[in-house]
């Protein structure tokens, strides 16, 4: 029995699923962040087992062979490279996995390469079957968001996996008939395009509809449950979720071509992108056209794949009309593995939560209550105001824990540490957020700590602004400027119990503008005038709660939406 903490350390092998490489990764799953996943060596090896079954100048076109031996013996160097890498981490040798799908289990010398593998490395190599591919990769992706409900694919480089998934409370559904498997990987569906494509338009036009039909008919054959799509009525929207490096490509791309150029956040996991932007197509096929323009997130040969993926993508949204969002996931074999062995109480904790509480003061759960008093508990009279509901119970909770995470740093330098805290600072390696919630609680910290940016940090803060709507952007700025009152009276993060320096109360008043009725938000302040802290800061908590007056003017809201504000300190 390994000792703390290698006992949680897992090294996974995945090899297969993806068409440019062999991933190695080493992840740590101790608690508190058990939950995220989080990957403390990761590495690639740019062999393709797919192209090396297809790459024989001798053979038809379309025609497997075996795995050459060069091919094999580069495979198990690197596997025997990353055993040693395991060695040098402290990896209990019973956490290490080898996983392997289609590549490999289909390859007409299968039998020969995992021999060749367990003799030099005495690891066993783990076949995936069909099923098991689509079950990890709706795992996979449910492990990328707190919660999940909607269609999923899995994009390989032989084929794509289709499903439907839903995620509550660390209890994962899929459908009981597995997933359907389709060879539509990106690099099996290029070779089959410009096959067809050298037939004649008629032969393209064949392969078109042949995907179109087959995920049509697949999706009544998931038999996706009555709550799940009652509940994307409710909502007025259908998500599909996808997965696996040909999709990402695809994301990345929309990414380049946004509307926020550049686009601020560069992480594909929690984009979203609605249905016509998604599909399309001859857009992001103009981007890629152009051999010169460098796309982040996306290789050469990632490139050369998209006209591929672009037909996946025209016979998914003429397949399954339904569908109104796009989630882009970086969840995949090594996450949904994972994922699948964790107890449901760790599955079912708020990634958020559990990313941000190394972070939490000793009061944190004081800081949060207190922090939740100053929204509004009603929306207001006359126009129906209220916070957006992504200011979520988690959310908040994630703001406690970190109101006092750059208290370390340089005071000039506060606001644009946590500004950039989301995408490039303690947060950048949480896959697990969306980029709304990686928007708010950089603005929000941000003007917690007064907002004080040089330009190219206002510019990058501009960027961030328009990640997220009117609304947001405004409750962003009030929630920061509450937090920034908190910080002031409570510097350490530390709440006495028994003696409270400061309580929210927060209530809707009607009042006249230009003869017109409108709304006020009154935020109350009340004091311990007793204690000694609020005692020597009055001058600090007026200065405060003249700027939460400032923005609740209407010349000052971001967008034209914003609330008016009327503070009271008594």
């Amino acid at each position: 029995m390994a000792s703390q903490p290698y006992q949680f350390l897992h090294g996974i092998v995945d090899m297969g699923r993806i068409s440019n490489g062999i991933r190695f990764s080493i992840t740590d799953i101790s608690p508190p962040t058990a939950r995220l996943m989080p990957t403390i060596f990761q590495d690639r090896a740019g062999i393709s087992l797919y192209d090396a079954q297809f790459s024989n100048a001798h053979l038809p076109r379309g025609m497997r062979c075996p795995i050459p031996d060069d091919i094999m013996d580069q495979v198990v160097d690197r596997l025997l490279r990353f055993q040693i890498t395991c060695e040098d981490f402290g990896v209990p040798p019973e956490n290490i996995y080898v996983l392997a799908t289609e590549a490999t289990r289909t390859a007409p010398n299968s039998t020969e390469f995992l021999a060749r593998i367990k003799n030099r490395t005495g690891w066993d190599v783990q076949l995936l079957r069909k099923e098991d591919e689509g079950r990890i990769g709706a795992l996979g992706i449910a492990s990328s968001s707190s919660s999940v409900a909607g269609l999923a694919m899995d994009l390989g480089g032989g084929s794509t996996q289709f499903t439907w998934v839903v995620e509550k409370d660390g209890m994962v559904t899929t459908s009981e008939r597995g997933s359907f498997s389709f060879p539509y990987g990106a690099a099996a569906l290029m070779m089959r395009l410009e096959q067809a494509r050298k037939e004649g338009k008629k032969a393209e036009k064949a392969l078109r509809e042949e995907i179109t039909n087959n995920f049509r008919e697949a999706y009544p054959r998931l038999e996706v449950p009555g709550s799940l799509v009652e509940a994307t009525k409710a909502r007025g929207r259908f998500d599909l979720y996808l997965c696996g490096g040909g999709f990402r490509g695809w994301g990345y791309v929309l990414m380049k071509q946004s509307k926020i150029e550049p686009y601020p956040i560069p992480i594909i996991n929690g984009y979203q992108a609605h249905r016509d932007e998604f599909h399309d197509t001859v857009s992001v096929l103009d981007v890629v056209s152009d051999v010169n323009e460098k796309i982040f997130g996306v290789s050469k040969r990632r490139a050369s794949q998209i006209p591929a993926v672009a037909v996946l993508v025209n016979a998914i949204m003429d397949a399954l009309p339904a569908i109104t969002h796009i989630q882009f996931c970086q969840g995949g074999v090594r996450e949904g593995f994972l994922f699948d062995r964790m107890p449901q109480e760790i599955r079912g904790q708020d990634p958020l939560v559990a990313a941000t509480l190394p972070y939490a003061p000793s009061s944190g759960d004081a800081i949060r209550i207190l922090l939740g008093s100053a929204l509004p508990t009603t929306s207001s009279p006359i126009a129906s105001l209220y916070y957006p509901e992504s200011f979520s119970h988690p959310l908040l909770t994630a703001l406690a824990n970190l109101l006092f995470a750059h208290s370390r740093v340089p005071r000039e330098s506060r606001s644009a540490a946590a500004l950039h805290s989301t995408t490039t600072g303690i947060l950048a390696s949480v896959n697990s957020l969306s980029h709304t919630q990686r928007a708010i609680i950089a603005l929000v910290l941000c003007e917690r700590w007064a907002g004080n940016l040089a330009p190219t940090d206002e510019s990058y803060q501009r960027q961030l602004v328009r990640c997220l709507s009117a609304q947001e952007t405004w409750w962003c700025q009030y929630v920061g400027r509450v937090a920034a009152m908190i910080g002031d009276v409570y510097p350490a993060g530390r709440v006495s119990p028994v003696h409270e320096r400061i309580q929210f109360e927060t209530g809707w008043e009607s009042i006249i503008k230009k003869k017109e009725p409108c709304d006020l938000l009154r935020l109350r302040l009340r004091c311990n005038h007793d204690d000694a802290v609020l005692r020597t800061t009055p001058d600090t908590l007026q200065e405060r709660a003249t700027g939460m007056e400032k923005m609740g003017k209407k010349k000052n809201w971001p967008r034209g939406y914003g609330v008016r504000v009327g503070m009271t300190i008594c």
